[in-house]
């Protein structure tokens, strides 16, 4: 219990030195910028694993699916 107050005392600090960084903003991101942070992501991990096979492959069978 003695390091508490120390404890509590080196995060405060650090608070203040991020606050003093401009902080965190409350609210929510605009859905546009959201979806440009996601959009690179998104593409990296369909080219790196294959995934534009797989919607091609899911999107040619609903095509033979609706043609019935």
């Amino acid at each position: 219990m003695t390091g508490t107050a120390a404890r509590t005392a080196i995060r405060t600090r650090g608070r203040r030195a991020f606050a003093a960084f401009g902080g965190r903003r409350s609210g929510t991101r605009h859905p546009l910028v959201a979806t440009a942070m996601v959009l690179p992501l998104a593409v990296l991990l369909t080219v790196a694993f294959g995934g534009w096979e797989a919607v091609l492959t899911q999107a040619s069978s609903v095509g033979v699916m609706l043609g019935r």
